[in-house]
């Protein structure tokens, strides 16, 4: 189990295209922000990283949910991650249920690498990426129900764009997150994916895709707008770097396999710009 000088308490990235501790974040939350990203990166490579073998796998990350269990029951905590997590859930009152939502999802990378329906991808994201806004949400003490779920829809369709932009990458680790149905639907074959296909089959499967959830992400803008000072602001570039993202691959046409889609510095200017227009 990592311990806290290995890990490294750094600022926490959304999906690496998207700052969500930035000079936005208030002072007094960072510190807290700073823990779950650390809990919730190394986590992550543990089921994704290096050269493990996945009973390997699966063992570091039941000693995550074990140091969890320790969390709820009060019991004192030898690792110095662990220590700072039960700190900051007895600081904010913070549910445990966002972390195990997380460790079931990067456990569910080390076992499932494909999906057959959008139904079932869709709950992985439910548990990969909406524990990280419920969890920040909670932070701002702006939980409420309707916060959580345009929340929910934001960081489900962040993790559906990394999907979208990672295909080749993906492919390289064994693994699809398109759904299988989708595949079928518009006729484009595994095969298709390892040899970087581009061919019209490919295109509508992906315009499909980035339609869809460009949709969902509209669908919690409002939350950007309606929520309060630093964390609606920092939300708004959230949206809008997640929407030139999708911008970015069609106009590569799609082409995601040799042009891995990314922020350069002049996009973030375009994003700025809509999101104060927001």
């Amino acid at each position: 189990m990592p311990r806290m000088h290995e890990t490294e308490f750094k600022p926490l990235t959304h999906y690496e295209n998207f700052p969500v501790a930035s000079i936005l974040l208030p002072g007094h939350l960072r510190p807290a922000v700073q823990v779950i990203y650390a809990f919730a990166r190394s986590a992550d490579d543990i089921a994704d990283e290096g050269d493990a073998l996945p009973a390997e796998r699966l063992a570091a990350l039941r000693a995550y949910e074990t140091a969890l269990s320790r969390i709820d029951q009060e019991l004192p905590q030898q690792d110095p991650l662990f220590a700072a997590v039960a700190k900051v859930m007895r600081q904010y009152r913070l549910s445990s249920a966002p972390f195990f939502a997380l460790l079931s999802a990067f456990r569910q990378d080390v076992l499932t690498t494909r999906y057959q329906t959008f139904a079932e991808l869709l709950d992985y994201c439910a548990r990969s990426a909406d524990p990280v806004g419920a969890l920040m949400l909670h932070l701002y003490g702006q939980a409420d129900a309707r916060n959580l779920r345009e929340s929910n829809a934001i960081c489900s369709a962040l993790q559906l764009i990394n999907f979208l932009q990672d295909v080749g990458v993906d492919w390289q680790k064994s693994r699809i997150y398109l759904p299988q149905e989708d595949l079928q639907r518009f006729g484009v074959s595994e095969t298709a994916i390892a040899n970087g296909t581009l061919n019209p089959a490919w295109r509508a499967l992906m315009a499909f895709e980035v339609a869809r959830t460009r949709a969902m992400l509209q669908s919690g803008a409002p939350l950007a707008r309606r929520l309060p000072g630093r964390i609606g602001w920092e939300l708004r570039l959230v949206i809008q770097g997640g929407m030139r993202i999708l911008e970015r691959i069609e106009s590569v046409d799609y082409d995601v396999f040799r042009r891995r889609p990314k922020l350069a510095a002049r996009d973030w200017l375009v994003i700025l710009w809509r999101g104060c227009r927001m």
